[in-house]
């Protein structure tokens, strides 16, 4: 793979640190802006929204620049805004800061995506993308808990400032291996920003963005409220939450490697064996969960089904919309995102009931289990799935 393609992902695993890192940092950032904990909560709901609304806008924008420019900008004003908020007092400036990050971080991850298939040949866009998307996980493993230690041992300001140092890096990466020139079909060269918008009237992209976003929906769903299953229902000190988050993370390295050698040539493969086990594995969880060493070890296991198939389906979203080159990023972008909205809104609402702490886990496997039937009443659509190298 070639060197610029990993050095995209430290970028991936920057922005993904900084998704999930305000999990630990909320309580002390509410404390030190003057505000409560609840309010300090819509920072994550910020991001979330400026991903899912960020993705197709800012990809829409910029469609007419040379993909150098576009992700060297993103990655810089990513950095900026991080460097803003490790210096803002007013927890309204903050909040701003957080939808410009997020902003950027579709518009990078939306071209980042197309630009990671088009450095390979067709056959190897699958690993390609899986070691972009290796990034998010390496952000799981390492970044989340190394941010949260950070925060805990200098302050949460200190965890911003590391996030916009690690952007440095992949600015550089993208200057020395990214090409210069404009994406096929901007300005000109290829279809009409309608055109490619019109891709979404497609039956197949639309169920396989569809399918994404559900089992994205499931992974966030059981991975946001891990924390309480590992220290109330399995009675484990709170370290363990990160022993568990580290394997949860660990799990998709394994997953999304392994789909990315598979999801070229046997993508229907993947997700026929994946999907099926991915829904016992939730149901699973909820009932071993009080079984520590059950617990971790499948844990782990749905870690690696979970990106195993949701990266397989993002492989699946830019094939199906080869047709639109400078937006089937933001397309396979905001589906990963509307999942990860979705999920845990579908998880906090089962924590009043009867399932308690063990409700979230449930739910994924409902989400999985509606993926699931999904395909299957649509398996006309999906009957023949072509592997990219067919084409």
């Amino acid at each position: 793979m070639p060197l610029p393609l990993y050095l995209l992902a430290v970028a991936v695993c920057a922005m993904g640190t900084s998704e999930f890192m305000l999990a630990g940092l909320v309580p002390d950032i509410a404390s030190d802006l003057g505000v409560g904990v609840g309010t300090a909560g819509t920072l994550t709901s910020a991001f979330a929204i400026g991903m899912v609304v960020g993705a197709p806008l800012v990809a829409a924008l910029a469609r007419a620049w040379p993909r150098r420019t576009g992700l060297l900008a993103f990655v810089l004003a990513f950095a900026a805004a991080h460097a803003v908020g490790a210096l803002t007092t007013s927890f309204p400036v903050l909040v701003a800061t957080r939808v410009v990050a997020a902003l950027a971080n579709a518009g990078f991850l939306a071209v980042a995506l197309t630009a990671a298939a088009a450095l390979v040949p067709a056959d190897r866009k699958g690993r390609a993308l899986a070691v972009l998307l290796s990034g998010t996980t390496v952000a799981t493993v390492a970044g989340v808990p190394g941010g949260a230690l950070l925060g805990t041992l200098l302050g949460w300001r200190a965890t911003f400032w590391a996030v916009a140092l690690l952007c440095l890096p992949a600015a550089l990466g993208v200057l020395a291996g990214i090409p210069a020139g404009r994406v096929r079909g901007a300005a000109g060269g290829g279809p009409s920003l309608s055109v490619e918008l019109a891709q979404l009237r497609t039956a197949r992209l639309l169920l396989v963005m569809l399918l994404g976003a559900l089992v994205n929906a499931s992974t966030f769903a059981g991975f946001t409220f891990l924390a309480p299953v590992v220290t109330d229902t399995a009675g484990l000190g709170e370290l363990w939450v990160s022993v568990a988050l580290v394997l949860f993370g660990s799990g998709s390295f394994v997953g999304v490697t392994v789909a990315g050698r598979l999801s070229d040539r046997r993508p229907a493969a993947v997700l026929a064996v994946g999907g099926p086990l991915l829904l016992v594995g939730w149901p699973a969880l909820a009932v071993l969960a009080d079984r520590p060493v059950a617990l971790l070890t499948v844990v782990f296991v749905q870690g690696a089904l979970s990106f195993a198939l949701g990266s397989t389906l993002i492989a699946r979203v830019l094939h199906e919309a080869a047709g639109a080159p400078t937006m089937a990023g933001s397309y396979a972008t905001a589906a990963l995102n509307v999942g990860a909205v979705v999920g845990p809104l579908v998880a906090a609402s089962t924590l009043g009931t009867a399932s308690g702490d063990l409700g979230p886990l449930w739910a994924s496997g409902f989400l999985v289990a509606l993926a699931l039937l999904v395909a299957f009443s649509s398996r006309r659509v999906l009957s023949n799935l072509p592997a990219d190298a067919g084409r």
